[in-house]
């Protein structure tokens, strides 16, 4: 885990293109997204009679295929792809995991 937030810390803008800083209204935008999506996914799948443990995974890999889907399309569609904007998609997830895990079971 050290590691990767190593590589992410010392990854550069793609391309030079555009600053792409660790804050701004976009990352908010995604930390908030990404918490939805991974809420979204646990409720649904529990509400499909999932486990706690197996809805928590499924929303996990659900909102890291919509992250990386999202920047699969900026790179397709002239946009700008950012390891930063995956960053901030993890950690939006994380943060709902931490509350999702401490709800009722």
């Amino acid at each position: 885990m050290r590691g990767l937030l190593l590589v992410l810390s010392l990854h550069g803008s793609p391309g030079g293109r555009t600053a792409d800083g660790w804050l701004s209204t976009d990352k908010v935008k995604h930390f908030l997204t990404s918490a939805f999506v991974q809420s979204l996914g646990y409720g649904s799948l529990r509400g499909l009679g999932a486990s706690h443990g197996a809805a928590l995974a499924g929303a996990t890999v659900t909102t890291a295929a919509v992250g990386v889907g999202k920047e699969v399309y900026d790179a397709r569609t002239g946009g700008d792809p950012s390891v930063r904007d995956l960053a901030w998609d993890a950690a939006g997830a994380g943060a709902a995991s931490l509350l999702l895990a401490r709800t009722a079971r």
